[in-house]
């Protein structure tokens, strides 16, 4: 089974993702990941990032990997920690709109949601990537409880800075944040991770084989 979080930055989608998949006995796949270990790849390797095919092919070369604890790895390297960095936090979408990256991407991505049973977190994983998902969830929630959950996130960064971070995300993603037809809308402005969870969950269990 392909459970399939959609949703914009802030709505909760890792949290919940991950712990849905460690309830449900899961793996859990975070497609953003994918894309911030690219962009710290490229940095480490000083990849121009505007230069789409040199990015593209080493997203083809170096595929991204998670692995048994849920780690990322990318080219021999684990880089769980590194990628969520400021540095790569302000730059991933310079990398993640080029269309010959998203290709590779959603091609790998397509490889690790179809190997067993798969908690899966993006942009558009229900209406693109994992369209036959049996389980597709687009998670949203109001502007300033988002900007609060990305402060708690990273306490380093200014209140200002990180707002408009997040309206310049929205404004980026928005090509790609359209939620499939068939998505169960789940606003969590209001709920707990564990709320949420729980009503996942019962999507889930409502279309498991008997």
């Amino acid at each position: 089974m392909i459970v399939a979080i959609d949703g914009p930055a802030g709505a909760g989608k890792s949290t919940v993702a991950k712990r849905l998949a460690e309830l449900l006995g899961f793996r859990y796949v975070d497609t953003g990941a994918m894309y911030r270990a690219l962009t710290w790849l490229a940095l480490q390797w000083q990849i121009p990032l505007e230069d789409e095919t040199k990015l593209a092919e080493t997203a083809s070369a170096y595929p991204v990997t998670f692995d048994n604890e849920g780690e990322v790895w990318i080219g021999g390297n684990d880089v769980t920690q590194e990628i969520r960095a400021p540095s790569v936090d302000q730059v991933v979408s310079a990398v993640a709109r080029h269309p010959a990256v998203r290709e590779v991407m959603r091609e790998r991505q397509r490889e690790l949601v179809h190997n067993g049973d798969t908690v899966v977190e993006g942009r558009d994983i229900g209406s693109v990537v994992a369209p036959e998902a049996e389980v597709k969830v687009y998670l949203v929630a109001d502007t300033a409880e988002r900007a609060r959950r990305r402060r708690s996130e990273r306490p380093g960064i200014g209140a200002d800075a990180l707002a408009t971070d997040l309206r310049q995300r929205d404004a980026r993603d928005a090509p790609r944040m359209q939620p499939a037809e068939d998505a169960e809308l789940i606003d969590t402005t209001e709920l707990s991770v564990d709320e949420v969870v729980e009503r996942i969950e019962q999507l889930v269990r409502a279309r498991l084989p008997a």
